[in-house]
């Protein structure tokens, strides 16, 4: 279902209510400690989203990097605990010119995850990372590495770590005082399917560049998108890959 349009506002048809489940503090310091590393230390993130015009700043990388770990750990759990086979997710410090080759395998599966704040009812694929095929292009060229994610996963996280970490300090302490203070939790609205993907990018299902999302958020960067309300349920994962 595409988002209603007027003008250069978008605005949201289908959502799914965030309904969060407590994360353990072992994943939050997993979590604190990979994403410090790769935006203070030796890992390196890029500074632009593909087709974006804003270049992040290091407490930026570490926000996004933050929760984008939260999320990997949160469904690796929830993938065991379905007696899934599954993966570890990759901890390693990559530098400049490496990255993951994808989120993580379930059963053979290549499985692409999505982070958002808990009021987000949106997954965004920047459209300069995606060709016609749902084929992830960085990785087209490389011969070893995923080219076709095989499952796309929305997870959400509260607290916002934008604005929670919005006048803290970049001291590592400070950093990690402010987030053990705070309860963390995590949601799954949904997912789909690589099929999913070249649907939507068929139909157009795009977000422009500087386009006004239900009136206060501005786009860096043109998206595809899906909107939470119509993403399977995560259960359907878990029976499709019981089944491989």
């Amino acid at each position: 279902m595409k988002l209603t349009k007027e003008d250069n506002h978008y605005h949201l048809t289908s959502k799914k209510r965030f309904e969060g489940s407590l994360i353990g503090l072992e994943i939050i310091q997993k979590s604190f400690d990979f994403a410090y590393e790769m935006a203070y230390g030796e890992g390196f993130h890029r500074n632009c989203r593909s087709g974006g015009q804003s270049a992040r700043t290091k407490s930026e990388i570490f926000q996004n990097t933050f929760q984008g770990k939260i999320a990997e750990i949160v469904l690796y759990e929830n993938l065991k605990a379905n007696v899934i086979e599954t993966e570890e997710p990759d901890f390693s410090i990559h530098g400049k010119g490496t990255w993951d080759d994808t989120d993580l395998k379930a059963n053979g599966k290549s499985v692409c995850i999505k982070s958002a704040a808990f009021f987000s009812n949106l997954l965004l694929l920047e459209t300069k990372d995606w060709d016609n095929e749902g084929r992830y292009i960085p990785n087209i060229s490389n011969e070893n590495a995923t080219d076709a994610y095989d499952y796309f996963v929305l997870a959400r996280i509260n607290p916002d770590i934008k604005s929670l970490l919005k006048d803290i300090p970049e001291e590592k302490s400070q950093l990690m005082k402010k987030i053990r203070e705070q309860d963390w939790l995590c949601d799954i609205p949904g997912c789909c399917s690589i099929k999913t993907l070249k649907h939507i990018i068929s139909l157009g299902h795009i977000l422009p560049q500087n386009a006004m999302l239900n009136g206060k958020t501005k786009m860096d960067a043109e998206n595809y998108y899906i909107q939470s309300g119509d993403l399977f349920p995560i259960e359907k994962l878990y029976t499709v890959l019981k089944e491989k």
